[in-house]
């Protein structure tokens, strides 16, 4: 899922959001770095993650439901964009593997939030548990597009509009 995800943004940037003539090649070492944590890393952590919140926080009720997505919002989900961003930055054999965490840690946690808190809760409430692995896929799969544009992202740029990750559009300064 990551590597569909990493893949469909640089398709998407490189040939219609950045066209160039030709268009740039895929990354393939940036999908391989993706392929590595989405078979690796994240699969492991959040099987026996999930597996400990569902024993410990049983039954449907509001209580229940909230207790569960504020715990996972706010335990798990900061120690898994410090795994994303620092693994990431260590496969491409950057410096200081924390620069970018620190960077982007926050725009990463509010955006989450507003994207997961409420896909948490339909999921815990209202699904039964058959239903929720194609739920939570799917919302998943959306996620990582929103996380690979982030990491893609600029968000230090001061002198230009970021209209999309790569892609950005000079402000024009009147004399």
């Amino acid at each position: 899922m990551c590597v569909g995800a990493e893949a469909s943004q640089q398709y998407v940037t490189k040939r219609y959001l950045n066209p160039t003539t030709p268009p740039e090649p895929i990354d393939t070492a940036a999908l391989g770095r993706y392929a590595i944590l989405g078979t690796c890393i994240n699969p492991n952590i959040l099987y026996f993650w999930y597996k400990w919140l569902d024993k410990a926080f049983t039954g449907k009720s509001a209580q229940i439901v909230v207790k569960k997505v504020l715990i996972d919002q706010f335990c798990m989900t900061p120690p898994l964009y410090a795994i994303f961003y620092t693994s990431m930055s260590l496969m491409e054999g950057k410096d200081d593997i924390f620069a970018e965490l620190r960077e982007k840690f926050l725009p990463t946690f509010q955006t989450s939030c507003i994207f997961w808190l409420p896909a948490q809760t339909i999921n815990f409430f209202f699904l039964p548990p058959a239903a929720r692995v194609i739920f939570v896929g799917t919302c998943s799969f959306v996620w990582i597009n929103i996380l690979c544009w982030l990491k893609r992202s600029d968000l230090n740029a001061e002198s230009s509009l970021a209209v999309a990750p790569g892609v950005a559009v000079k402000e024009e300064k009147e004399l």
